[in-house]
């Protein structure tokens, strides 16, 4: 004899399909925005790809800007994933993982990265988003503090150059930005070995800020002023 669902059952599996279909909104925008820009792209078109009616998308989401913020917030999650593990594991004495996930995870899929960055700026000041921009500020807030706890110890180790813990991240970050750009700059973007050349400035991140790369001119000046001091005092 077959027993019938429950009402918790019931509940969960509605709540299945539901995030099932949210997906299904999210898969059918991003494909969209990738392909035709974001201003070509409206609710109905999201609609149609996504083979729902316009009437549903709105039961998920009330305007065209969550869409995009969700996108931003999903894409921040998976980077925020993969960074904590990097950091794990830099943490148990494998320096470079983390810059080596970070790299990873932008680099992976420049024109979604690209995107993101586009719709960051558009959402800027957007008002009826503001609370999910809030989120992503405070993932990369929480990102921060952990790069700057970890950063600090490797310096500490002698593993990272003595500077402020965030030269190493930002420079990172300016690493992987230029990475970015170079897939679609008109003047290099032509060539077909870009999987291989995203590895290659990949493996160039993961040693960046290593102990004995930096020299600070200002300490290279008054080191050789006190050469030049010492010389002169033992001639006399």
């Amino acid at each position: 004899m077959n027993s019938k669902p429950s009402s918790a059952d019931r509940i969960r599996e509605k709540k299945k399909l539901f995030l099932n279909r949210e997906q299904k909104i999210i898969d059918a925008a991003l494909a969209l925005f990738l392909s035709e820009g974001i201003d070509r792209v409206t609710v109905s078109s999201i609609a149609l790809r996504a083979g729902i009616g316009k009437g549903t998308v709105y039961k998920h989401f009330l305007t065209k800007n969550e869409i995009l913020v969700r996108i931003m917030l999903d894409y921040e999650e998976s980077i925020t994933k993969c960074l904590a593990a990097g950091i794990t594991k830099a943490e148990a004495g494998e320096s470079g993982a983390a810059a080596k996930a970070y790299f990873e995870s932008r680099l992976q899929r420049p024109e979604l990265d690209r995107l993101v960055q586009h719709l960051e700026v558009r959402l800027l000041d957007a008002v009826d988003v503001a609370p999910q921009l809030e989120q992503l500020h405070q993932m990369r807030r929480s990102n921060e503090d952990s790069l700057n706890s970890m950063i600090t110890r490797l310096i500490d180790r002698g593993v990272l150059e003595d500077v402020p813990p965030h030269y190493h991240y930002l420079a990172c970050w300016a690493l992987a930005q230029g990475a970015v750009e170079l897939c679609f700059s008109r003047s290099w973007n032509y060539r077909l070995d870009s999987e291989d050349l995203m590895k290659f400035i990949t493996g160039v991140g993961v040693t960046i800020g290593n102990r004995g790369q930096y020299r600070d001119p200002s300490k290279l000046s008054s080191s050789k002023s006190k050469s030049s001091s010492k010389s002169s005092s033992g001639k006399s």
